[in-house]
């Protein structure tokens, strides 16, 4: 990492806000995020996520506040921001018709990039693919094709990647995966926002986290800072510190999302329970 990227955020967002008729779904959004770090967006279901990253990704226009994406104003520079990013959405957009290497020089084609043959091999190799890479991409797990689709997304070396809920309908084995090769992103020096309504993956994979409730950046911080945020629970001189999940729910107050929140979870945040022998 350079200099200027520890100095400058790789995605600055400040003031954000965007409506869709009287539905207010943004309400001043603002936060930074640091080159070649992992930022989650954490919220429930409906709390603006997708709408923030298809402003950040040129896909929709705000109606107020300004963003800087790898240098440029999204909204001034849209194509110079196009050029820096790569989006992937919350499912998996591969030909099933194709094998996984056509998906690859297919993407690395319609880039008019040099060597596609090279790049898709390369890429195959780097997300252990390899041995699938012949196969037609619809007999894929769904771990392989997500691995497929986000390796699509990085054709062309772009600096900054969104990753929008990438782990929806996948099964637990599928989600280490995924987070497995999202780790490998940021290790390279590729800057990851990822949105998700899962507080182990937040808790898991990012470096920090924003929770985004009602169109509004509630809190932001690392995983340390959000659960001293909430003091630790004492019974019978065992401690424990408070989870992602207590910190979450309390900021939000709003019980009722619980189940979306916490990734199906229906019980309430744990507290420290007494010793047994």
């Amino acid at each position: 990492m350079t200099t200027s990227q520890t100095l400058e955020p790789a995605i600055r967002v400040q003031g954000i806000e965007k409506s869709f008729k009287d539905l207010r779904v943004l309400r001043g959004v603002e936060f930074d995020v640091r080159a070649g770090s992992i930022f989650a967006l954490l919220g429930s279901n409906g709390a603006g996520k997708t709408t923030l990253v298809r402003i950040l990704s040129t896909l929709l226009k705000a109606d107020a506040g300004t963003s800087i994406v790898n240098g440029f104003d999204v909204a001034a520079e849209p194509g110079k921001v196009r050029e820096s990013i790569s989006l992937t959405g919350q499912f998996a957009a591969v030909d099933e018709v194709l094998t996984g290497r056509e998906n690859l020089v297919l993407i690395a084609r319609l880039r008019h990039l040099k060597g596609p043959g090279a790049i898709a091999d390369d890429l195959l190799a780097r997300f252990s693919l390899t041995e699938a890479g012949n196969r037609k991409a619809s007999t894929y797990s769904g771990g392989m094709r997500r691995r497929l689709d986000i390796s699509m997304s990085l054709i062309g070396n772009p600096p900054i990647i969104f990753l929008d809920e990438p782990t929806t309908g996948l099964d637990p084995q599928a989600r280490l995966e995924v987070w497995q090769t999202v780790r490998d992103l940021a290790a390279g020096g590729t800057t990851v926002l990822l949105t998700t309504q899962y507080l182990d993956e937040a808790e898991q994979l990012a470096d920090r986290i924003a929770i985004l409730h009602q169109g509004v950046i509630i809190q932001n911080g690392t995983l340390a800072e959000l659960k001293a945020l909430l003091p630790p629970a004492k019974v019978e001189y065992v401690e424990k510190q408070p989870s992602l999940e207590d910190v979450f729910l309390a900021l939000v107050g709003d019980t009722g999302q619980r189940d979306t929140a916490t990734g199906g979870r229906a019980d309430g945040p744990v507290t420290a329970e007494k010793e047994t022998r």
